[in-house]
């Protein structure tokens, strides 16, 4: 910033402010990880306390803002987070000016918040010059479906071998779809969750953290959960935002994978979010090394792109939270489900 140019920056709390609905209706990047929903939801899990930052005067509409929440940990540290358990969450900002703004101002207050460093999770929004500054902590792959073709487009884009056969066995075996918010579906879902998260070696989120998504987020969230004979064997959560729908999580009972369950579940989706008149699907964040999971997506005709997480400042010292990944599977292969859930409910709340 020019030193001849003074530019005020707010506080605010988006739980709050009552321009803050009204802002991220209007803001083409706002996402459902920006809403007051996702971070009650955050706060209610995890105890997270939300904080965004604008240049916006009070008693005026929001032109910008960048939200964040503060995660204090005393096993990986204190830091301000934008936001946790987001696949990404962009700056909602008009200009790179604003954006260096913000960003310096938040630079600023580091101390204050007692964190050792605030981490952006961007899509669309580079950090400009501040990039220079900053540190490219991690980065994923992002995928997301097009929905102007019609569903007879979509479907004929899939993998022949991989999508499209699954779907018709899947349909040929008779397998039931039910979708809703009730509890029994999320329970359905999270017993699925907590098989899936064993096979890969970790504990499952909170089931408390999928209530209070569903609590929060209303009709915009749905459990979809695909049954063999009266037995859930696959299930996925998405939620609608705006004129996208996103698919957040996913779980199923690997002994029955080859009942091409899975791809059903998101063919459905795409034909709900069709008959919606939605734009887009956005099937989230893959680790580059879960090539699998990458390909699937792939395989669904969609869109690739690179999801960039930054860490400011570059020199701060961060305590990995993949630190323990070579432990976790050994332990949570062999613990009760029971204690499972326990390590999930504990640990998650200090990765953020």
């Amino acid at each position: 910033m020019s030193p001849d140019r003074v530019m005020a920056i707010y506080r605010i709390d988006p739980l709050h402010d009552p321009r803050w609905d009204d802002f991220l209706e209007e803001h083409p990047r706002a996402s459902v990880f920006h809403t007051r929903a996702w971070l009650q939801a955050l706060r209610a899990t995890y105890g997270y306390e939300p904080v965004a930052f604008t240049n916006t005067a009070p008693g005026t509409a929001l032109t910008n803002a960048i939200v964040f929440c503060r995660i204090k940990s005393i096993l990986t540290g204190s830091r301000l987070v934008s936001v946790p358990f987001a696949d990404h969450c962009d700056p909602l900002v008009s200009s790179p000016r604003d954006l260096n703004d913000l960003l310096s101002h938040v630079e600023q207050t580091l101390g204050l918040e007692t964190c050792q460093y605030f981490e952006l999770r961007c899509l669309s929004a580079t950090p400009t010059d501040f990039e220079q500054r900053a540190t490219l902590d991690r980065s994923f792959a992002h995928h997301v479906l097009d929905l102007r073709p019609n569903l007879e487009t979509l479907f004929h884009h899939f993998h022949k071998s991989c999508v499209q056969r699954k779907v018709r066995r899947a349909e040929r075996e008779g397998l039931v779809y039910q979708e809703g918010r009730c509890n029994e579906l999320v329970r359905h879902f999270y017993r699925l969750l907590v098989l899936t998260r064993r096979r890969h070696g970790l504990p499952a989120q909170p089931l408390a953290w999928f209530f209070n998504l569903r609590d929060t987020l209303g009709i915009a969230l749905k459990v979809r959960i695909i049954s063999k004979e009266s037995r859930p064997i696959a299930g996925i959560v998405t939620v609608r935002y705006k004129q996208r729908l996103v698919y957040k999580y996913g779980a199923s009972d690997a002994r029955f994978h080859n009942l091409g369950a899975m791809p059903l579940l998101f063919w459905r989706a795409i034909q709900e979010a069709k008959a919606l008149l939605l734009c887009e699907v956005d099937f989230g964040r893959s680790d580059w090394e879960d090539r699998g999971l990458i390909a699937f997506k792939d395989h669904l005709g969609a869109t690739s792109s690179t999801l960039k997480y930054y860490r400011h400042p570059a020199n701060s010292v961060v305590v990995s939270t993949h630190r323990g990944r070579s432990l976790l599977p050994r332990l949570c292969t062999h613990l009760p489900t029971s204690l499972l859930r326990v390590v999930g409910s504990i640990l998650y709340r200090h990765i953020g």
